[in-house]
């Protein structure tokens, strides 16, 4: 689903408008129409409704919405904020309509004044700005949204396409805003839709239909999606009856060191889940046997250690491997592997020299900590996972500033590296350098444990071992790694998660991916 800014939504209606000569008040009417029907399918029970009204055409949605909902039998009042002779050329068309038909939207700059007529209702409505704010509101708005923010009571609020005081285009609120209960995003969801901390202010979102094909705005490096079930559905397709183990390919895990095997073990137990044909595990050779036991489907593979684990020595033989047992594969390097020395140099020079697609993960990426350009020095395709830490130190900058503004960092970090970038944390960002960014709906709170992100290495290395393009892994591998999560907590709770409760639910979540006959 195609995720919008305020100029591409402005450029799709204006197109709508101009090339298929829809007028203005029918998309107005459209909308008004769309956001009655979630009123009445989210609160059944609501009769009394109020709407705030802006001056501009959000608050044309507002009045078209008054005359929708009193058709319908709901005992609808609108109040508009400022005065008429500012309304917008389509607002005021509006005001007009309702005028004719006996309804008189009042003129209420003080919201105060609502309290003084008493106005008891069911719902609230906030019409009073959408999509063209980029700055702090201010004046009558400002004292609307103060009013709203404190109405007592149970009284649930719905915003037309954005809660008021959000700019569209960002994830980051610019002042004071509406905290809506239910949020009909129009036509397309907006940035502030569906990027946190923005989208915690519009409650459950619902698209609301303008009844006319809206272009969708062409895909680039700046591109917005939010990704779906219904667009994984079949992607990995049905397996070949003559398929054997060596179809599906061969994941190579490289990470671990003293007492963090548990990373490796849970990515090569994940990498099976995933479907890889056979996995194995590439760790230092004193760990060989731990680790050995600790995931029974795959292998083991000892390789020269150091006293700080990884040795330089390492590196030709896991090279060797690679290009022997990952043909067609991948490889997953990074889970527990550590930052010696002889880790970072292993790190660096496998990922410049692998000739199968790598999904690089943890310590991996510390390993080219502020030479993030030093990723583009490679033949393969690759993967990279961070978290915002790992992410801030790729790139030089400070972990606070990553979390502020999680999709500009991404879309930075998949420019420098050529690579497609996983933002792990709530709302993952898979961004591509060339088709833009995906934000994944599937998660809770209680996979923020340790070994989910091993997990995660894991699943997105075992697509790419069966031919998906990074992209689609990418996608694929964190809508299965949250889904399986989801499911983990309606089953066991949040509290008491564990990663390898993810591994277990790994296949009822990639059940849920096939696609029906």
């Amino acid at each position: 689903m195609r995720v919008v800014t305020t100029d591409e939504m402005r450029s799709a209606e204006a197109a709508v408008i101009d090339d298929l000569s829809v007028p203005a008040l029918v998309l107005m009417e459209n909308a008004a129409r769309a956001t009655a029907d979630a009123i009445a399918e989210c609160y059944p029970r609501a009769r009394c409704v109020a709407i705030a009204c802006g001056r501009g055409n959000n608050g044309g949605d507002g009045l078209a919405l008054l005359r929708d909902l009193t058709t319908r039998g709901y005992e609808a009042t609108a109040f508009i904020a400022g005065s008429l002779d500012r309304l917008s050329p389509e607002a005021t068309q509006q005001f007009v309509f309702c005028e004719q038909l006996g309804l008189s939207p009042a003129v209420v700059p003080e919201p105060a004044e609502c309290d003084a007529v008493g106005v008891e209702v069911d719902l609230w409505v906030d019409a009073l700005l959408g999509t063209g704010l980029n700055r702090p509101v201010e004046g009558p708005v400002a004292r609307w949204v103060d009013w709203l923010g404190k109405r007592s009571g149970d009284v649930p609020l719905v915003s037309v396409d954005l809660p008021t005081g959000l700019d569209a285009s960002t994830s980051v609120p610019p002042g004071p805003h509406v905290v809506a209960d239910l949020t009909v995003a129009l036509g397309f969801p907006k940035v502030a839709n569906v990027l946190a901390p923005s989208s915690d202010a519009c409650g459950r979102l619902r698209i609301g239909d303008l009844g006319v094909p809206l272009p969708e705005p062409p895909p680039g490096p700046k591109a917005l999606y939010r990704s779906r079930r219904r667009d994984l559905v079949g992607r990995l397709g049905a397996r070949p009856l003559d398929g054997h183990k060596g179809t599906f390919g061969h994941v190579v895990v490289a990470g671990g060191r003293s007492g963090y095997t548990g990373a490796v073990v849970l990515a090569t137990r994940a990498a099976v889940r995933g479907g890889a044909g056979l996995v194995t595990a590439a760790v230092p050779e004193h760990l060989a046997l731990v680790v050995d036991a600790g995931s029974l489907e795959s292998m083991t593979l000892g390789l020269p250690p150091d006293r700080d684990g990884w040795s330089r020595e390492a590196v030709e033989p896991l090279l060797q491997a690679i290009g022997e047992r990952a043909s067609p594969g991948a490889l997953a390097l990074g889970p527990g592997l550590g930052l010696s020395d002889g880790a970072r140099v292993l790190a660096r020079q496998v990922v410049a020299r692998s000739t199968a697609p790598i999904v690089l993960d943890a310590d991996g990426i510390s390993a080219f900590a502020g030479d993030a350009r030093a990723l583009r020095a490679r033949d393969a395709d690759l993967v990279i996972t961070p978290h915002p830490g790992e992410l801030a130190r790729l790139l030089g900058v400070a972990s606070d500033a990553v979390v502020r503004a999680r999709w500009e960092h991404a879309r930075r970090a998949a420019q420098e590296t050529g690579a497609v970038v996983v933002l792990k944390g709530r709302q993952t960002l898979i961004c591509d350098p060339v088709l833009g960014a995906w934000v994944n709906p599937t998660g809770n709170p209680g996979m923020a444990t340790g070994g989910t992100g091993d997990v995660l290495t894991g699943v997105i290395a075992a697509l790419l071992a069966q031919g998906l393009e990074p992209p689609s892994a990418a996608r694929m591998g964190v809508y299965v790694h949250g889904l399986a999560g989801d499911l983990a907590a309606a089953t066991r709770g949040e509290t008491s998660m564990a990663a390898s409760d993810l591994v277990d639910e790994l296949g009822p979540a990639f059940k849920s991916l096939v696609a029906s006959e």
